[in-house]
């Protein structure tokens, strides 16, 4: 039988935010192997240069993350698409999938990209587990790195007073930052104004 998780010393919201966002902090001041660049930069490099779509793809909650990053891209002037959507367009040479997989693998994210990249299209690969063997791994013309427990990990022991974000939630956390910081140098990067990308968002709700 496992152990009670230890009620936190302190609980209110300040606390606990505050202990939430230095583990998610921590995730980009990790030291990344020699082959691998920094996510916020190929994620930008990989986003600024497409000349054609951008498909994303993952399944979970990390799919949550990765559609709400879709939606800016669009508001960014991209042509970003869900992979499922019913107006999704077919990938070709020329587009990019970018596909997670924070565990290093997924049935679907390998048939993906496998399919993507069969159409010519460029694969950019996200997950915590770069040294995965996998098809998606070896479709993957970039890698994205976020070194934070997933969903796969077993987790630590708990120390009393601590508060830990359970399962994959730090992974899923680190997407949501990672993307919000992609779309502020992206943004930059492509001369899009706060304005312009307003001027893109659905008046239908």
């Amino acid at each position: 039988m496992s152990n009670p998780i230890p009620t936190p010393a302190s609980t209110d919201a300040a606390t606990m935010a505050a202990q939430i966002c230095r583990q998610i902090q921590s995730i980009f001041s990790h030291q990344l192997p020699n082959n691998l660049s920094p996510p916020l930069d190929v994620l930008t490099t990989e986003l600024a240069t497409l000349r054609g779509r951008v498909f994303v793809y993952v399944v979970g909650r990390e799919g949550l993350m990765m559609k709400a990053f879709c939606m800016r891209l669009f508001h960014l002037g991209l042509s970003a698409h869900v992979v499922g959507d019913m107006t999704t367009p077919p990938a070709t040479a020329g587009d990019l999938l970018l596909a997670s997989a924070g565990p290093g693998d997924f049935s679907t994210v390998s048939a993906l990209c496998r399919v993507a990249k069969n159409a010519g299209a460029r694969v950019v690969l996200i997950t915590a587990k770069p040294d995965a063997e996998s098809e998606a791994r070896r479709c993957a013309d970039s890698v994205v790195f976020v070194p934070a427990q997933t969903m796969a990990d077993r987790e630590e022991d708990r120390i009393a007073g601590e508060v830990r974000l359970p399962m994959g939630s730090l992974y899923e956390g680190a997407l949501f930052v990672l993307f919000e910081m992609v779309v502020i140098k992206l943004a930059e990067v492509i001369g899009q104004s706060p304005a312009e990308m307003r001027a893109r968002h659905t008046n239908l709700e």
